[in-house]
């Protein structure tokens, strides 16, 4: 079983003066809501977190729901015995996450984990489902915590193109 989270940090708060209902995509996606996020396989009682507290976590949804899909290029979808790649970089940092996606299970791996440690490995459409109730589920955080943000229109477009599973 898949379980994803996150922590916003004390140290990067938003800047005070942020209006949230105009926020662009790049303020949105690189510059508030920092912390830390986590993707575990609850399973196997193992996880992969960031302990950076710079991580844009409402990014790094965005970016997890896009690169599900991306893993979903292939007409043959989990018959396809091609791997597919995709990574998710974190941009103050050199560390990424690679994808990797093969019938129908993704392995996720990480530049920080120890290199003879095992990827987590989830059924893509368990990782997909997850990704968008994860997504969903931050926004309503976020839009409870801070005004406004509920009638961003950029965060509209989100929701609509990431629909609940």
């Amino acid at each position: 079983m898949i379980d994803l989270g996150y922590s916003l940090s004390r140290r990067f708060p938003d800047p005070p003066q942020t209006d949230y209902r105009t926020a662009d995509v790049h303020a949105l996606r690189h510059d508030l809501f920092c912390g830390d996020v986590y993707l575990a396989d609850t399973k196997a009682d193992r996880e992969l977190s960031t302990a950076w507290g710079w991580v844009p976590v409402l990014d790094f949804a965005w970016a997890l729901c896009d690169i599900v899909e991306q893993l979903d290029q292939d007409p043959r979808g989990s018959r396809s015995h091609r791997p597919q790649y995709a990574e998710l970089d974190f941009t103050e940092s050199t560390d990424r996450m690679v994808f990797e996606r093969r019938f129908g299970w993704v392995d996720i791996t990480a530049d920080w984990m120890p290199a003879d440690e095992p990827p987590l490995t989830f059924s893509h459409s368990a990782l997909r489902r997850e990704a968008r109730d994860f997504l969903h589920d931050l926004i309503a955080d976020l839009t409870d915590m801070h005004d406004g943000l509920a009638d961003n229109p950029v965060i509209w477009d989100l929701q609509a193109r990431f629909r609940r599973t």
